[in-house]
């Protein structure tokens, strides 16, 4: 074997052992698993979502909207229309959406989650839905001006939420 060869393969072993070297003294392990790819997946789909559901800002709010259509919408009728977009099939009530997917705690909520809410005729049970979109964020559409982002945190918003759920 040449001089050369030799060389490059001492140099890409020496090269594997430090970098396994950095590995163990930041994991404590010598088992660096990679991010599971099913958590990347849900995170790109989260944000494809997301990215759909705000090129409708501003479109009008209309209860009862029909489904499948992007002229206007109500709540539930936004969610159905973006995640059906990416294969996740929504009943058309928001109280229908809260029986699907999985529970996530408030603590817990990430991109793409299904925020639900009370509303002041709803007598503090489920009648509106929309997006989490990370940062105490959500996306949805309630009234002027339509489809709109607001704030988990805001007074109203907090004291009528009610749960969430993962449907991706």
């Amino acid at each position: 074997m040449n001089l050369h060869i030799r060389l490059s393969k001492r140099l890409l072993k020496s090269f594997v052992a430090v970098s396994l070297s950095f590995a163990i003294a930041l994991t404590g392990s010598m088992i660096v698993a990679p991010a599971s790819t099913h958590t990347v997946e849900a995170a790109s789909r989260a944000d494809s979502v997301l990215s759909t559901a705000a090129k409708y800002l501003g479109t009008p709010y209309k209860f009862g909207a029909a489904s499948g259509q992007t002229r206007n919408f109500d709540c539930s009728s936004f969610t159905q229309y973006v995640f059906k977009k990416y294969g996740v099939s929504l009943p058309r009530t928001s109280k229908a959406q809260s029986g699907k997917g999985t529970f996530v705690s408030r603590s817990n909520l990430k991109k793409g989650d299904l925020v639900f809410f009370s509303t002041p005729s709803s007598k503090g049970k489920i009648a509106h839905v929309g997006i989490y979109a990370g940062n105490g964020k959500f996306i949805h559409t309630y009234g002027k001006p339509g489809v709109m982002y607001s704030s988990l945190s805001s007074s109203w918003w907090s004291s009528h939420y009610i749960t969430a759920r993962r449907v991706l």
